[in-house]
């Protein structure tokens, strides 16, 4: 080991309490690329071998009824490479742990053997046989929620019968990795679960017999989907077809692709922050540690030592800490990357999900954060090798004192000498302090920017299950019924009020832009059921005209008195123009309303309903399921309360659980702030307290002196972390938007108030350290001359 190195190893156990802070808040910048770029690799990967290995289609369409011969007419359509059709139809469970009906989804296969495409990864039994039209195959997260298996028996109602279903399996499907009922933004595997019955069966229940009701494709490499779904539309148009679409459309995929795109955007959002930090941190600790090796810099150039050499000797020392804040954020992103693999396996269903983050993860984190580390600190090493030996073996002048705002701030003169000593010395050095109030006004920004998400997802819920869904039950029909079936739904037991309401599927289109959603038509008097405005006001439907989600109008890039293009996908089909009157705001999914009158004009068609809202009082609802179950043209129920109750245990389990990391990450970049600007700042003046102490001051005026200091400039940087905390907030707000879902931007006064909590006791406990070092000065050592 040559002299320099034994000089380095000195150096880094000299100050081993800011290599640790400093190599802290590298290692969270480092953690949080690991665990998102590496959770992402793993799922993704995971997700296209499971696409590919069991033949996930590419385009799917639903029709009324169609003929089996159909299909050799689409197999010929240019790019189509294979064709399966199937039948697909809601039923409702009766599960004997639930009061209210389950929803299920029920799709045939071939009687003993694979499905062309979305073919399933058999967990556990066996496929259904032929002749056996009861057997049916189950989801594996309904099945394990519900404590299912094989040999089991589930009452469902099928097209109005009541039947006793056999279960024979329990299977996964490319099609279900994140199965979630229509009309719900979150999975809930106790109260719908999808499975997989005979096509013999399912044709004789639904009197499908040489027909289907939908279809799956997949394309070759050269298809264009487009062209491909417009072959299909045609052609089922006769049939009922509501519409073909893509992947990109299909409910579970997309749902897996917006958590793809989050995890990415989180990669380009938080490390920054960490990196900025520590290239701060780590140019001051050099420049200090340079200006107090000044005469050892002088000596190793009079020995002979090169320019090159001593530089290099301090970049060894950057790159040493840095190496050790990476090496530390591996492993910390690595460990924190498989629980969260294991988190996302209770939401999506993989047959099977590793955490194996590709190697470019590791050494590009690495790499980045070695590159920070060293522009950080190149300005002061270039510093110190540029310095003659001559000067740089006498001693630094001394600053130039004058009188300067410090003295001039008339309101010292009533405190004692120590505040104005805190004072002076913060205005003679004003960059120094201002980096380091902006450094750990970046930990408050973080910290408000992660309390933030749970604001949001409270603002997003109080919306949803509050001021938007105000029904005790969702009631959905198999078909829609006519106008006089809300007289029905009041005669169930317990109704106290009832509101129909219609769902048509369409495109709506505004130059060249075109989106598939839904209208909803409701009543002008709805009150189970309110639309609110983006200022918060309910919105009263137009006579005439749309009302669209802000974000399906800024996708359309339409406005207020805007005409859009209307193409209704079912019945007659008409196209028509309708203005668009208001805009609303939700924060899921893409929608459209319309007065469910105007809505059947438009459809050339008489009033009907696809559903109701009800309100029902709470010690009816068994009665009222019960009567429910035994109506065939209910296909499905939903209950607001037991959805409030699932949503808020999801979120209790992830987003409470990622915010706390973040929140420890906040709390690291105010505790390696403040712990190196402290020591650094004993260091400089630890001649001038040790004096103070022989002047007589005690132990606690001399501590206060320079943790005062460290209160003043954390002070000052509370309020401007609570403002970039805003702005980092709105950033992530534009970053995480997409047609799913949009993060409202609510910050509460409580958000504001616990990460100033958090950066303050930070600074607490940081102080408390660098204050036993003061006690503990040797005031002889100290004193003694340098020159």
């Amino acid at each position: 080991m040559s002299m320099l190195d034994r000089k380095l190893r000195r150096d880094l156990f000299r100050i081993w309490g800011q290599v640790i802070a400093i190599g802290f808040v590298i290692a969270a910048g480092v953690a949080v690329v690991v665990l998102s770029m590496g959770t992402l690799t793993s799922l993704r990967d995971t997700r296209d071998a499971y696409y590919d290995r069991y033949r996930f289609a590419d385009v799917f369409a639903y029709a009324k009824r169609a003929p089996e011969t159909l299909a050799a007419v689409m197999e010929d359509i240019p790019g189509v490479a294979r064709v399966d059709t199937r039948i697909v139809q809601d039923i409702i469970l009766e599960m004997p742990d639930l009061m209210e009906p389950a929803r299920g989804r029920i799709l045939s296969i071939p009687e003993g053997s694979e499905p062309d495409l979305n073919r399933l990864f058999l967990r556990s039994g066996r496929l259904v046989e032929l002749g056996r039209p009861d057997e049916v195959v189950l989801n594996v997260a309904f099945a394990e929620a519900n404590n299912l298996n094989p040999g089991d028996d589930i009452v469902a109602n099928v097209n109005g019968r009541g039947r006793t279903l056999h279960v024979v399996g329990t299977a996964l499907s490319p099609e279900f990795i994140y199965a979630i009922a229509p009309g719900e933004f979150f999975p809930d595997n106790r109260r719908y679960g999808v499975m997989w019955m005979g096509r013999e069966g399912l044709e004789a229940a639904f009197d499908l017999d040489g027909a289907f009701n939908n279809v799956t494709l997949s394309l070759t490499r050269t298809a264009v989907e487009a062209d491909v779904i417009d072959r299909v539309d045609d052609l089922l148009e006769p049939y009922g077809g509501v519409g073909a679409f893509g992947r990109d459309d299909q409910d579970s995929n997309a749902y897996v692709k917006s958590e793809f795109e989050q995890l990415a955007t989180l990669t380009t959002i938080v490390p920054p922050i960490f990196l900025a930090v520590a290239a701060f941190l780590l140019n001051i600790v050099i420049s200090r540690l340079i200006d107090t090796e000044r005469e050892q810099v002088g000596l190793l150039k009079a020995f002979g030592y090169s320019n090159l050499a001593v530089g290099w000797h301090y970049m060894k020392f950057v790159l040493a800490i840095a190496s050790f804040g990476v090496l530390m954020g591996w492993g910390l992103g690595a460990w924190l990357g498989r629980g969260m693999t294991a988190m996302y396996t209770e939401y999506f269903q993989f047959p099977f999900l590793y955490y194996h983050p590709d190697l470019s993860t590791f050494i590009g984190s690495g790499a980045l954060s070695l590159f920070v580390a060293v522009a950080g600190a190149w300005f002061a090493v270039r510093r110190a090798v540029r310095i003659p030996p001559a000067v740089a073996m006498q001693p630094p002048a001394p600053p130039a004192y004058h009188k300067g705002v410090g003295n001039k701030i008339a309101l010292l003169q009533w405190f004692g000498a120590p505040s104005r000593m805190i004072v002076r010395h913060i205005v003679r050095w004003p960059v120094r302090a201002g980096l380091t109030i902006i450094g750990i006004s970046f930990s408050g920004a973080l910290l408000v920017a992660s309390f933030f998400f749970l604001d949001a997802i409270d603002e997003m819920l109080d919306l949803f299950f509050f001021a938007n869904q105000r029904q005790d039950v969702t009631v959905v029909f198999s078909n829609p019924r006519a106008d006089f079936v809300v007289q029905d739904l009041m005669h169930l037991p317990g109704v106290e009020r009832a509101e129909v309401f219609r769902i048509v599927p369409v495109k709506l289109r505004h130059g060249h832009l075109e989106e598939r959603v839904g209208i909803t038509g409701i009543d002008q008097n709805a009150d189970l059921t309110r639309i609110v405005s983006t200022d918060g006001n309910p919105v009263t439907l137009p006579a005439d005209g749309l009302v669209l989600t802000e974000q399906l109008a800024n996708m359309l890039e339409a406005h207020v008195g805007d005409w859009v293009e209307v193409e209704v996908m079912e019945g007659r089909r008409p196209h028509i123009r309708a203005p668009v009157n208001a805009i609303s705001q939700e924060y899921v999914g893409l929608s459209a309303y319309m007065d469910r009158t105007a809505l059947s004009r438009m459809m050339e068609e008489a009033p009907a309903a696809s559903g109701g809202y009800l309100s029902v009082e709470t010690s009816q609802l068994p009665a009222f399921f019960d009567a429910v179950k035994e109506i065939p043209a209910i296909q499905g129920v939903s209950l607001r309360g037991a959805s409030l109750d699932e949503f808020e245990r999801i979120m209790d389990e992830t987003m409470v659980t990622m915010v706390s990391f973040y929140v420890m990450f906040g709390a690291l970049i105010a505790i390696g702030v403040v712990y190196n600007s402290a020591r650094i700042s004993l260091s400089e003046r630890a001649r001038e307290l040790a004096s103070m102490r022989v002047l007589g001051f005690t132990k606690a005026e001399v501590a206060g002196v320079l943790l005062g200091e460290l209160a003043v400039v954390t002070f000052i940087a509370l309020p401007l972390g609570c403002l970039f905390g805003f702005l980092l907030a709105s950033f992530m707000v534009h970053q995480f938007s997409n047609e799913l879902y949009r993060l409202p931007l609510i910050i509460y006064p409580s958000t504001y108030g616990r990460s100033v909590i958090v950066v303050a006791l930070s600074a607490v406990v940081t102080g408390f350290l660098v204050a036993r070092r003061v006690n503990n000065l040797d005031l002889v050592a100290v004193l003694k001359t340098r020159e």
